[in-house]
């Protein structure tokens, strides 16, 4: 490794103390990993990652008192600058798009080899997200491709304005706010008016939150 490089720092949370042994090893076998803490449910790994502050999270879904995506949460809420990668012996769709929505990073299964966890960690670093075997890095479309097409329930538009919902639908398709701005012979500024007002009614704080929260919520059609 670089001498200029710093290691990347990871918490290992899980209930089994073989398993945290065994990956602890594996981890700091690799040049660039430090263990920096473990610990052995989710209540103790929120409390050790706000403590310790490492870079990566390796996150059980799986655990007693707390588990891993409730745990997820109260990092989210907390605001602590931690990457989460979920640990899992079997996971469902929903959870992962739960977990994506709630700050996870990245989804492993535990059988996966362990090259692939490495690959996983530093796309992660990277500013990527990861689910399964593979990087991805348009996170909105896999979400897109992951939630299932809408039922016959009726669409909510959460007292949006028939504009407004526009501007989400095409903030979904990633139009920037000049792109916005020239599609619908508005100014810039109005553009970042509708999106101001949006964000309130949503309860959403940037256009990642609010393409996850409209997809979700079916505001607009699945493409």
């Amino acid at each position: 490794m670089d001498k200029n490089l710093q290691p990347i720092r990871i918490v290992i949370a899980d209930d089994h103390a073989l398993f945290r042994d065994g990956l602890r090893k594996l981890l700091e076998s690799e040049p660039g990993f430090v263990v920096v803490g473990e610990a052995s449910n989710g209540a103790e790994a929120v409390k050790l990652s706000q403590e310790v502050k490492p870079d990566v999270l390796l996150l059980d879904v799986a655990m007693p008192e707390t588990s891993g995506l409730e745990a997820l949460r109260l990092l989210s809420a907390s605001s602590t600058p931690v990457r989460t990668i979920l640990l899992t012996a079997a996971i469902e769709k929903r959870q992962i798009v739960e977990a994506l929505q709630i700050g996870g990073r990245g989804v492993v299964l535990k059988e996966s080899a362990t090259q692939l966890l490495f690959k996983c960690i530093r796309s992660v670093m990277e500013g990527q997200y990861w689910v399964g075997r593979d990087s991805v890095s348009d996170l909105v479309k896999y979400l897109q491709d992951l939630i299932p097409p809408p039922g016959s329930s009726r669409k909510k538009n959460f007292g949006l304005t028939p504009r407004e919902l526009e501007v989400v639908s095409v903030i979904v398709a990633g139009y920037t706010n000049k792109d916005i701005a020239e599609k619908f012979s508005i100014s810039e500024q109005t553009v970042k008016h509708h999106l101001t007002n949006i964000f309130d009614k949503l309860g959403v704080y940037n256009r990642l939150e609010l393409a996850i929260f409209a997809l979700d919520n079916r505001l607009v059609e699945n493409r």
